[in-house]
Order: C-alpha cells, then sequence, then structure tokens
C-alpha cells in the first residue's frame, strides 16, 4: 500500500477509515493513517487518542505513553488517557509510575472497586 491511501481524503475520512481500521485489529494501519492526521489537527484530542490506543494494541508502548501524555497536556481530566497511562506503564514494568494516573483515573470516574490502586 503507497501513502497516498494514508493520505487520501478530508479529515473526516481519515477519520473514519482509521476508526475502521481499529476496529478491525489492524492496529499499525490506524496508526499510519492517524499520525498524519494528528500532525494536521493536533489541538484535537480524540485522534491522538486513538492513537495511542493503536500504539497500545501494536506493543508500541514507548509511542503510546508519548501520546498519552499529550492528550493529558490538553486534557488533564481526560480519565481514558489517564487509565491508558497507567496500564501502558504497567505494561512496560514502571508500576511505581503507572500508580497515580490509576489512582486520578479511578478518582475521575468514581470507580473504586476491589482492585483500586
Amino acid at each position: 500500500m503507497n501513502d497516498i491511501y494514508y493520505e487520501f481524503g478530508t479529515a473526516a475520512d481519515r477519520w473514519d477509515r482509521a476508526q475502521m481500521f481499529f476496529d478491525a485489529k489492524e492496529y499499525l494501519t490506524a496508526a499510519r493513517i492517524l499520525g498524519g492526521l494528528v500532525e494536521e489537527v493536533p489541538e484535537q484530542v480524540a485522534p491522538r487518542l486513538l492513537l495511542a490506543r493503536a500504539y497500545y494494541h501494536s506493543a508500541r508502548l514507548g509511542k503510546a505513553e508519548t501520546e498519552l501524555r499529550a492528550v493529558l497536556e490538553r486534557d488533564p481530566v481526560e480519565d481514558y488517557a489517564q487509565l491508558m497511562l497507567g496500564r501502558t506503564l504497567e505494561r512496560q514494568g514502571r508500576h511505581a509510575e503507572a500508580v497515580p494516573h490509576l489512582r486520578m483515573a479511578a478518582a475521575l470516574t468514581g470507580d473504586f472497586g476491589p482492585d483500586a490502586p
């Protein structure tokens, strides 16, 4: 597949295409489409969050962490980004760094179940 495919169409077209690939568990393809979209509209949280999720699911944890931190710079009370950052750090074996993010996610959602940190 050539790069034109990833850049083809309007931002809305690319967003829809990226979501389709993400839903099909084609995370690397979704990330390629979303990367360009994030560069085009860096202020929007949704494409960056989906890009972080695509990176997470394709085990590109350093890239996922970078995108999640960028999301949280723009929107510190984005509960799903807090949760994902905590899980990403845990998956990298950085449990102590993960705890504050997991606690923040729990506080933002009110989810203080038996497994809450």
